[in-house]
Parts: C-alpha cells; sequence; structure tokens
C-alpha cells in the first residue's frame, strides 16, 4: 500500500516547488514592471520619466531592507501563511499602483511591492530543499531560482505588451490577480513548514568577513546596477534612437526576454563548472551591447540585434552570481541568500535612481553610458578579484558533508 503512495508524495513536493516558483516569478516582476511603463506612466502621474523610475528605486530600496529584517522577525512562524501574507501584501500593492492617481500613492504602493516582494524572494529561496528528496534539492533550488530570472527577462516585456494594449494601469491589475492565483497555490500545494531553527540578523553580516564572499556582493553591485541604470531607460532610448512606436518596443522587449531564458540556462550550465569564467565573459558583453546600443542601435534590426544580445548575457547574471555565492559560502547558504537578495535589490535601486538623475541632468543616451562602465567595473573585480572558493561537491549534499 506504500509503494504508490510515493509518485504522488512526489508529484505535490513538485507542484509545491512550482508554487514557489510561481511566486519568485510574480514578485520580481511586479517589482521591474515600471521599466516596459514609464513613459505613459510618467504621462499620467504628471512627472519627468526619471522621476517614474524611481518608482523602480523605492521598491528595490524597501526589498532591500525588508529581505533580511522579515527573515529575522518571522523567523519563529510557519513559511506557509507567512508567504501567503506577504503575497497579499503585494497584491495588495499592484492594486494601488493601478489605481494610484498621482507619485505620493504610487509611491505607497511601491513601497507594499517591496515588503512583499522582500519577504518572498528571502523565504522561498530556503524552502526549496524542505520539499523534495535530498538528491533533488539542487534541481528544486534551481527552479525556485529560475522564477527570478525569467521574470528579469520576460516580466518586464510582459507587462510593456499589456500595457500597448489596455494602459498601464491594466498591467499592474493583470499582476494583481496573478498574486492571487499565487497566493492560493501556495496555500493549497505547500505542506505546514514550521522553522526548523533561527537566525539571528548578526549571523547573515558575518559572511562579510569572507573576501570571496564580499566580491561576489561587488560583482552583484556592478552588474545589476549598471543594467537598471541602462535598462530602466531603455523604452525612451528605443524611441529616440531607432524611433520606435509602443508596440515595436513590446516586440523589442520580448527579443531581449526570450534571449534572456536561453542565456539563463547556458549560463547555468557554465557557471557549474567556473562562475569566474562565466561572468568575465557576461560583464564583457554587458559592457559591449549597453555601450553599442546609443552608437549604432538607430535602426529597428540593428537595436532588435543588440536586445538579443543583451538579453543573451543579462539572462545568465542572477545563476551565475547566485552560483558565485554558494561556492564562497557552501555551509551558509541561507545566510549568503539573505545578502544576496539585499545586494540585489539595492543594486536594483541604485541603478535606478542614478540613471534617471543623469537622465534628467544630461540626455536619456547617458543613462547607457552609465551601465557600459558598471559593466567594465564588473569584468575587472571578476578578473582581478579573489577566487569564488570551491564549488559544492553536490547541490544535493547537506552543508557539513561539503568539504572547502
Amino acid at each position: 500500500m506504500a509503494q504508490p503512495t510515493k509518485p504522488q508524495v512526489t508529484a505535490r513536493a513538485w507542484a509545491g516547488v512550482a508554487a514557489l516558483a510561481a511566486a519568485t516569478f510574480t514578485v520580481v516582476t511586479a517589482e521591474m514592471l515600471p521599466v516596459g511603463l514609464l513613459t505613459p506612466m510618467g504621462a499620467a502621474l504628471g512627472v519627468s520619466e526619471g522621476t517614474a523610475g524611481l518608482t523602480l528605486t523605492i521598491t528595490g530600496l524597501t526589498a532591500a531592507v525588508s529581505a533580511p529584517l522579515l527573515t529575522a522577525l518571522l523567523r519563529r512562524y510557519d513559511r506557509r501563511p507567512v508567504l501567503c501574507a506577504l503575497m497579499a501584501v503585494l497584491t495588495l500593492g499592484n492594486l494601488g499602483a493601478a489605481w494610484a492617481p498621482n507619485l505620493a500613492v504610487m509611491v505607497g504602493a511601491r513601497v507594499l511591492v517591496g515588503i512583499g516582494m522582500g519577504g518572498v524572494w528571502a523565504i522561498a529561496a530556503s524552502l526549496a530543499v524542505r520539499l523534495v528528496p535530498p538528491r533533488s534539492a539542487g534541481a528544486a533550488t534551481s527552479l525556485v531560482f529560475s522564477g527570478i530570472a525569467v521574470a528579469s527577462v520576460l516580466g518586464i516585456p510582459a507587462g510593456a505588451y499589456v500595457g500597448a494594449l489596455w494602459g498601464w494601469r491594466a498591467a499592474f491589475l493583470v499582476t494583481a490577480g496573478l498574486g492571487v492565483l499565487v497566493l492560493l497555490a501556495l496555500s493549497v500545494l505547500l505542506p505546514p513548514l514550521p522553522p526548523e531553527r533561527t537566525v539571528p540578523l548578526s549571523g547573515v553580516f558575518r559572511l562579510l568577513g569572507d573576501a570571496p564572499v564580499r566580491t561576489g556582493l561587488v560583482l552583484v553591485a556592478f552588474l545589476v546596477t549598471g543594467h537598471f541604470a541602462a535598462y530602466t531607460y531603455i523604452r525612451p532610448v528605443l524611441e529616440d534612437a531607432a524611433g520606435a512606436g509602443p508596440a515595436t518596443i513590446g516586440t523589442l522587449l520580448l527579443i531581449y526576454g526570450i534571449a534572456g531564458v536561453a542565456g539563463n540556462f547556458a549560463a547555468g550550465l557554465g557557471a557549474a563548472r567556473s562562475p569566474r569564467r562565466t561572468l568575465v565573459l557576461i560583464s564583457a558583453v554587458l559592457a559591449a551591447t549597453v555601450l553599442l546600443i546609443p552608437l549604432i542601435g538607430g535602426s529597428v534590426p540593428v537595436a532588435a540585434a543588440l536586445m538579443a544580445v543583451w538579453g543573451l548575457a543579462y539572462g545568465g547574471v542572477s545563476v551565475s552570481t547566485q552560483t558565485w555565492m554558494l561556492a564562497a559560502s557552501p555551509g551558509a547558504r541561507e545566510g549568503a541568500s539573505s545578502l544576496f537578495v539585499a545586494a540585489f535589490n539595492t543594486a536594483i535601486a541604485l541603478g535606478a535612481l542614478t540613471g534617471g538623475l543623469l537622465a534628467d541632468a544630461t540626455t536619456i543616451e547617458s543613462a547607457m553610458w552609465l551601465g557600459g562602465g558598471s559593466a567594465l567595473g564588473a569584468l575587472l573585480t571578476a578578473v582581478l578579484g579573489p577566487a569564488e572558493g570551491r564549488r559544492p561537491a553536490s547541490a544535493d549534499r547537506r552543508p557539513s558533508e561539503i568539504r572547502r
């Protein structure tokens, strides 16, 4: 009688992992939704494109602060209701953004999105290994993180398409609806997940004493800051450089997204062998592509080719930097993940902020120069910085079994 239940248990466990992946996809999509909607958002709210880009900055900063704090404050509670509550907060934020009549209301809504996003990302990252057998822990964790990678490259063009069809407010409404569906999936598919241990906030920051960990965080800072300094303002850049309209913008962002998904899996294979070599290649390609768009991206075909290469390169950033961090601290994966979430979202906020300030002070194309220069900084860091450390012998082994 026990034998037939094993496939059912396994199927339910993987359904729970898929729900976690859907959650990470939804929260990251919600965070970055304004990127493809800057022009109509700014016009409706009566602000410049650079100011509209600050809605991304606010969300990123909120997520960066809330990720470690919520993980520590909610460490004694069952993870299933915690995730459901955080998804509810995210949904309220998206509904508020869809309704926002002015910038002040939009800022408040985006703070709610940041709280939900930071908490879900930080908590979901450590749950996959509790849902599946030990031999499948690595694959399950990769699937959960794939939601982040896919959202980074497909969430923005999807939002831009919805905005072009039905208006920018509809994009936030659709994301709110997706949040409700994910909340229901989490409540049904996840088992009770009581906390395994309490992790004080101070323990996370001790990892900063490790040089490979610091190097990984610097790589995240350069790559993500540079990317969002440029990509947050890609719509007006493409409008100016290539004369692209809303439908063409959506197509170009979709090309970027499809290439990014391919880049995610390709970089995952490369990073499993050598995170350093993979990040050197990614940094070099990103720097060249971002710097070339304002120079030679004056026609739609050339812009499409450059966007495809950009997506291919940036699609690998998340998985490659995550692999670096895990290799740098194989015995403290949860702590490294918390630092990664904080650094990633701080970099998103910093990129959107600095790109917006530079765009408003000079020209919109200057955000691209900043993005390319940051990618060059990542290239130098990857080449000259300390090694990432030994790769974990297997993602399925316990931290105590991994020899550094």
